[in-house]
């Protein structure tokens, strides 16, 4: 408990010693108990001080938790030496009931299909040398009318025409640059530029780890505004071409295309590093490959 006080004395400036007090009561319960955490089960494991109309009281405090965290992780988690990545993920929470603020459904990767419950987008600081992530700013998704109203189309069957040879006749060159971002990337580049204004460049930002859901040359442009470069999964049917070269190398050709990427079948010469850890073989490559669009 006083160490847990202790912790929390650099938060002085942007919480009250009273919902400090609170914090520090909850954060001893949520360490303690098993299960399922509701404030009901909070309030029953925590010491005097800790009923459950305060622990309501706490959640209805308004709180800058982007500040807190932030602040939380320069004053005892920072390492001046240390290379960190900003990561992006969404966590889908399942959840009955139908008051719930921001209850809708949302795909769940545990469960593989769309379930009721609250998602959640988290925004970290993940150390490369210690490997843990910090979570920095937390945001409830909340699905718009537009987005609600969205029903996948049933695709209509037409008979296949044989495309004609050759650019169709009218078309125009597209600059890929120029997208039009849904309201996901929107969000999360507001809050990657709110969280930029929070470090105020306290920690050099390159990188945003995100999953194979944002792996598109949409998601690629979003950060690409927010001058961060993309590392996420490579789709198994990305049209990735490796770079051709002439057998001769003396000898110069105008193609620039070569052998389509078989991502189960890479040539030896682009290994890296090789790693066996508990049975399990882990090979790293490295190359430059090229797209057509």
């Amino acid at each position: 408990m006083f160490d847990i006080l202790t912790l929390l004395q650099c938060l002085l400036p942007e919480i009250k010693v009273t919902t400090m007090r609170q914090l520090s009561q909850i954060i001893m319960a949520m360490l303690a108990m098993s299960g399922r955490v509701t404030m009901l089960g909070i309030s029953r494991w925590t010491l005097s001080g800790g009923s459950y109309r305060t622990v309501i009281r706490f959640f209805r405090t308004v709180i800058p938790w982007a500040t807190v965290f932030w602040v939380f992780f320069r004053r005892h988690l920072f390492c001046p030496n240390d290379v960190y990545l900003l990561a992006g993920d969404e966590v889908v929470i399942s959840k009955a009931g139908k008051k719930t603020y921001g209850l809708d459904r949302f795909f769940s990767s545990l469960t593989s299909k769309p379930i009721s419950g609250l998602s959640f987008f988290t925004l970290s600081l993940v150390s490369v040398q210690q490997r843990h992530s910090f979570p920095i700013q937390i945001e409830q998704v909340i699905k718009s009318d537009v987005e609600k109203s969205i029903v996948s189309p049933i695709p209509e069957v037409k008979p296949q025409e044989k495309p004609g040879r050759g650019r169709p006749k009218g078309s125009k060159n597209k600059n890929k640059q120029e997208v039009i971002f849904t309201s996901e990337l929107l969000r999360i580049q507001k809050m990657i530029n709110e969280l930029f204004k929070l470090i105020a460049n306290f920690i050099p930002l390159t990188y945003l780890v995100v999953d194979g859901h944002f792996g598109n040359n949409n998601a690629l442009q979003m950060a690409r505004q927010v001058k961060l470069h993309i590392i996420s999964k490579l789709r198994h049917d990305s049209a990735l071409y490796i770079p051709y070269q002439h057998p001769d190398p003396n000898h110069r050709s105008r193609r620039k295309y070569g052998d389509k990427l078989d991502w189960r079948n890479i040539a030896g010469e682009y290994l890296r590093q090789s790693s066996i850890d508990e049975d399990i073989k882990t090979d790293i490559y490295q190359m430059t490959l090229l797209h057509k669009e």
